[in-house]
Formats: structure tokens, sequence, C-alpha cells
């Protein structure tokens, strides 16, 4: 059967059929869904059913596994972190985030496969950095170009072992992985294009400006992230996979459901320090 890449929104976004990511993928397969990664830099597979193993081995395609940094206590395997909520308003990941990026080497992407969804809601939405960095005006991106941020775990770590999430103490993480500093707006090592990389979970200040200046400009940038025209919304069901560029996009998961819900997410390192 042949690929189908179906865009969803002009921005973000592309539903993929043909494709079976339990059955060995050939090379043409392969470069074909890499390169409408990063044309679309979400891609959405429905009708997959995948074991863990299948997931790994889906991921592996792409890079290496990055183990955790902040790993759940719901599985043992290491390459396989568990996003098990009910109640999740507060947790975290009910904010505009990309996954990581508190680390030397934020991850390349992510792939989650749904195991369990609510009857309701619960969906995940993603929004488009590089349109992000389009739509702010000429002087604002002259301002911006050049300037770098500190990302620190500490309100994710304080979030997780709050909600009972992680079992690791959060004097042990912060040892672990001290503040990092990223570019506020990077270049992709693919498409070479601009991006907005700060958000809302990780990042704490622009380190060439004053607090002040720093926050409101920050607090700007969450809020540009919010804008409709830069996002897609993705309903999942128990066969969905998504597979996500975390350089580029953020994603933020409605927090509107009231039983369990289980991601499972394997998540490809970094492909370059920054």
């Amino acid at each position: 059967m042949t690929i189908e890449i179906r865009p969803v929104t002009p921005q973000i976004g592309a539903e993929i059929r043909g494709v079976d990511l339990s059955k060995p993928l050939s090379p043409a397969t392969l470069e074909a869904l890499r390169a409408a990664l990063h044309a679309h830099l979400v891609l959405f597979f429905r009708d997959q059913k995948l074991s863990e193993s299948d997931h790994i081995a889906f991921a592996r395609h792409f890079g290496g596994i990055q183990a955790p940094p902040l790993k759940t206590k719901y599985h043992d395997n290491p390459e396989i972190n568990v996003l098990d909520q009910v109640s999740p308003r507060g947790d975290g990941a009910d904010n505009w985030h990309a996954d990581h990026t508190y680390t030397k080497r934020p991850a390349l992407g992510s792939i989650l496969r749904a195991v369990k969804v609510p009857r309701f809601g619960g969906d995940t939405m993603f929004a488009s950095m590089y349109a992000a960095w389009d739509t702010l005006s000429a002087p604002m991106k002259k301002m911006l170009d050049g300037l770098h941020a500190e990302h620190d775990i500490t309100r994710s770590a304080t979030r997780g072992i709050r909600a009972g999430h992680v079992s690791e103490s959060l004097a042990d993480i912060q040892r672990r992985l001290p503040p990092v500093m990223h570019p506020v707006i990077r270049t992709h090592p693919v498409t070479k294009k601009k991006l907005v990389f700060v958000n809302s979970n990780s990042t704490t200040r622009i380190r060439e400006l004053p607090d002040a200046e720093s926050e409101a400009v920050l607090r700007f940038l969450f809020e540009h992230v919010r804008t409709p025209e830069l996002q897609v919304r993705f309903k999942w069901d128990e066969s969905s996979v998504a597979f996500l560029d975390n350089r580029c996009a953020q994603h933020y998961a409605v927090p509107d459901y009231d039983d369990r819900r289980i991601l499972h997410r394997v998540t490809i390192e970094g492909d370059e320090p920054y």
C-alpha cells in the first residue's frame, strides 16, 4: 500500500495512512516518514496495534532512545515512560511545553502510543514553533535572536512529586539535572528554519535581560504560543500513535477528563547540544 500523507492544518500536523508500524519498514518508507515529520512537525497514525517492543523498535529507526530524565514510577522498562493520569489538572502536561528542554541535549522527538483513553476528552494539542517565530514582528525578532534562556527541571519535578507520579526526591533530581542554557531562538538542524525555543514548564529567565524585562518577554512568548492559528488538536483512541518533532513543536494535554488515561512515550535522543 502506498503511504498517504494528509496535512491537518497549514501550519502543523499530518495524518499518515498506509503504514503498519508493527511491521518491518523499508528504507523508502522510513525516508518518507522522516520527510513528513520535517514538513509537518507531528505525524498521526490510526489503527495501529503495537506492542511495547514494536513501539521501541519504531523509535530506534530515528535515533537512540533517551531514557526519561524525569521518569514516572509506573513502568520498569527504562526506555518507556508511562503517563498514567486520572485527575490531570495542574500536573504540568496541561501547560504548553516541549519535552526535556532542561537537559543539555533536549529530545529530538517523542513517539506517544495510547494504551487507555477516557470516555470523553483527553485530546492533545500541538503548536508550531516555526509559526510562532514567523508571526512575530520584525523588531521583536531582532531583539530575541541571539538571546539565551535558562531551562530548569524544578517546576516539572515538583509537580510530578506532588501528584505522586515521581518517587525520586527533588534534591536528588536537581543535583542530577542542574539548570542549562539554550538559545531563545534556535535553528532546526535539518530544516534550517528558525523557531521559538522557550516553554512555560521549564524556561525560567533570559540571561541577557534584567529580571523584570525577562519576565515580561517570557510572559509574552508563553502567551504567543497559545495562538490558535499555530495549533492542531488530536483526538486519541486506543490504536493511535503520535510522533512529534520536539525541536520545533510544543504540546498541551487538555485536562478535561476524570477517568483514566494512559499513554506510553518513547523519546528519541537529541541530535545536538545547543
